[in-house]
């Protein structure tokens, strides 16, 4: 027998003793080991390995941001550990959870607010419509739980593991993993918020994304030919409905090869792009994994010659059916591969392309039930920090080696400009690299119910940068029901529309005259609230916190908040009552409704009712139709005092573009109100960043019990507002 089927057959042969070993089928007896090493990562992060894994032999981890580094052993007192425990083809860690502890996070499942008695599979599945699994198994992993327990205190569990994990939360935290023994971080502090800074400092933080991405975003699975996308730019433009971006669905391209254009439906696209940015839009444009395995086509050709792709058991390049027919898969393990996968976006952005869109990149792959994705025992080379081992190690992690390459490739294409990424596919720590939204989900009021807790418990698993698809993506909604959709979606931290290309369109004038202004109102408040978010997300990139918070956020001690999740939390400032919520359970305190457009909470049937928190100043710009426009001229502060009288907030200003703030051009401030003999005087308290102040007028709108007071003066200098006469 040749040398080189001995080696084919050895390979084949560990494989399948791979595939026997990480494939569970049958139920199987755990029997304890002890924990070989525990020790402290820093303040409140305790790292504990079970003993068959010694510290100086931890595996890569592709979740945290550096190598675990224990600092000496846990603090006196430490109360949070894991007992580990090993089957015959599996390893497991459990975490006691005290009685009254509600748990969280968990990434992308579709489940309400509370995870306790939710039941998890970490593998990222192509999962259309929740329909598979009861919506447990999508397109993303998280392999961490944040627990808050009954004084409000709380502590996080992250199982560093990639492989297949069961993730049971019934009276405990349990990950079974179907890989080799992990380690596992606990975090232990006073407060969620001080777990998710944790969690950030442990899985790294959102990059700040360009101001652009902030906007409102249209799509439809797809927009073609170009002429079709030159007609709903002209249509936001012409019905004055404030919007940022048109992306691109994988009908530009030519037979749905990557890094093509269809010759006749987009034969210009520099020229499509131009004429898009002219009216204050950016472009955003697909880009799936799946390379049509066609001889004489660029990129199958140069990543053949590379030898980049997939392997089969056999050594074989791996083949596999997805939209262009046959196609190969870029082993995004290996260094070489990223290098060239990067390279590809050199000529890819010069055509004027502001954004990428990664799909399909669990990576899904047609014909293959029941996985939905490529065989467990094809074949990664690795390199670098990264082994050699089989898809079952690799496939959670897919996405995100995808993303990190694509963001790396955008970055050297355009070294001026923040790249935006967004992906479907991803893995704890993949906020690093990429936004995400929910998947395939329908225009069901189901779906737009679970909206809410999906986007906020994969802002509790440290990626704040995500929504659903706004209306839904499956399914024709009701005029009703997608003005609910709009109403509430564009008060999420992405807010793009969507629609299969199945379905009748639903922009925002394609349900008729009433809804179209439902749409534009809901449109304005959110650019209005723009100055406000883009200083959440610079935060958000700093500390970790999410964008759009759950009620008990406000207060983790009350009960009562626990569970609710048809209100959710911008910031600390900003509270969200949809008013399809029946009897919702609200945060204690003051809490002021207020108008931003006009319209009148009490009598609007659609726009979510929005509550500012005693003692909060909220930034707020002008109506504009994109971020292309200046907004804070002028700009307004909104002012509710708290029971002292006083109150504060801050606004965060740089380029949009860009990297000069993190050179110092920025301007961070903190603005402060304070009552006295009946009036209310707005000034700065500090401010940070070399970014000179503008000249601009400001207005200052005190929101009382009795009404709402209006001062004007100019930014920088002292403005009072006079109370009325009780």
């Amino acid at each position: 027998m040749p040398m080189k089927s001995l080696r084919y057959g050895f390979r084949f042969a560990l494989l399948v003793a791979a595939v026997a070993f990480v494939s569970q089928v049958f139920a199987e007896t755990f029997a304890p080991r002890a924990t070989g090493y525990s020790g402290q990562l820093g303040q409140g992060i305790g790292l504990f390995l079970p003993d068959d894994l010694p510290l100086d032999r931890l595996p890569p981890s592709l979740a945290l941001v550096s190598r675990p580094a224990p600092t000496g052993p846990l603090a006196a007192g430490w109360r949070v550990a894991p007992a580990f425990s090993f089957g015959e083809k599996q390893v497991r860690a459990t975490v006691a959870v005290p009685e009254g502890t509600s748990l969280y996070g968990t990434g992308e499942v579709a489940a309400p607010l509370l995870r306790n008695g939710v039941n998890v599979t970490l593998w990222n599945t192509d999962n259309f419509g929740y329909k598979s699994h009861e919506g447990r198994r999508l397109y993303q992993s998280h392999p961490w739980v944040l627990a808050v327990r009954p004084d409000g205190t709380a502590f996080g569990v992250l199982a560093d593991t990639t492989w297949r994990t069961e993730l049971v939360l019934d009276g405990k935290i349990e990950f079974t993993s179907d890989g080799p023994s992990f380690p596992l971080i606990i975090v232990d502090r006073e407060s969620p918020q001080a777990v998710m800074h944790a969690l950030g400092e442990l899985t790294g933080t959102m990059a700040l994304p360009p101001k652009w991405a902030l906007g409102y975003q249209q799509s439809r699975w797809s927009y073609n030919p170009d002429a079709r996308v030159r007609e709903v730019a002209d249509e936001f433009r012409r019905r004055r409905l404030p919007c940022d971006v048109i992306w691109m669905d994988i009908d530009y391209m030519d037979g749905f090869r990557v890094f093509t254009f269809n010759p006749k439906e987009f034969p210009d696209p520099k020229g499509l792009n131009a004429y898009l940015h002219e009216r204050g839009f950016k472009s955003v444009w697909m880009i799936d994994p799946g390379v049509k395995a066609d001889p004489g086509y660029a990129v199958y050709d140069t990543g053949t010659a590379a030898d980049v792709w997939v392997r089969d058991a056999f050594g074989a390049t791996f083949h596999g059916p997805v939209w262009p027919g046959d196609c190969v898969f870029p082993d995004f393990t290996r260094p070489e591969t990223r290098a060239w996968w990067s390279a590809l976006y050199k000529d890819f952005m010069a055509q004027g392309i502001d954004g990428v869109w990664n799909d399909m990149n669990e990576p899904a792959v047609f014909n293959s039930e029941p996985r939905k994705t490529m065989p467990v025992h094809n074949w990664h080379r690795g390199g670098g920090d990264l082994p050699a081992g089989p898809h079952a190690r690799y496939h959670n992690v897919y996405g995100l080696l995808m993303v990190r390459a694509t963001r790396e490739g955008i970055l050297a294409a355009n070294p001026d400009k923040r790249p935006f990424v967004l992906t479907r596919a991803s893995y704890l720590g993949g906020q690093r690299y990429a936004a995400t939204w929910t998947g395939d989900n329908y225009s069901t009021w189901d779906h737009l119910r679970l909206a809410i807790p999906m986007t906020l418990n994969l802002g509790l698993s440290g990626q704040p940068f995500n929504g659903p698809d706004l209306g839904g993506f499956g399914k024709a909604p009701t005029a009703d029901l997608w003005a609910h959709w709009v109403a509430m979606g564009t008060l999420f931290p992405f807010a793009r529309g969507h629609a299969q290309k199945s379905e009748p369109q639903k922009e925002p004038w394609a349900f008729g005259p009433e809804v179209e202004n439902v749409a534009r109102v809901a449109l304005e408040r959110r650019y209005r609230l723009l100055p406000y978010l883009y200083t959440l997300f610079h935060a958000s990139s700093l500390d970790g916190q999410p964008i759009m918070r759950p009620a008990f956020f406000a207060d983790p001690r009350d009960p009562a908040l626990r569970t609710e999740d048809r209100v959710f939390l911008l910031g600390d400032d900003l509270l969200v009552v949809p008013k399809w919520a029946e009897k919702p359970n609200l945060p204690r305190g003051l809490w002021r409704t207020v108008s931003l457009v006009g319209e009148n909470s009490t009598t609007d049937k659609y726009q979510p009712d929005l509550k500012l928190r005693g003692g909060a100043i909220v930034p707020l710009g002008r109506v504009i139709q994109s971020t292309a426009e200046e907004s804070l001229a002028p700009l307004t502060l909104l002012v509710s005092l708290d029971a002292q009288g006083r109150a504060s907030g801050q606004l965060y200003e740089d380029a949009g573009e860009g990297f000069a703030y993190r050179e110092g051009d920025f301007l961070l401030t903190t603005y402060e109100a304070v009552q006295k003999d009946g009036a209310v005087t707005v000034s700065v308290a500090r401010s940070e960043g070399h970014r000179a102040r503008p000249a601009r007028p400001v207005v200052v709108q005190l929101v009382t019990d009795a009404g709402t007071v209006t001062a004007e003066g100019t930014d920088g200098q002292p403005v009072t507002v006079r109370l009325p006469s009780p």
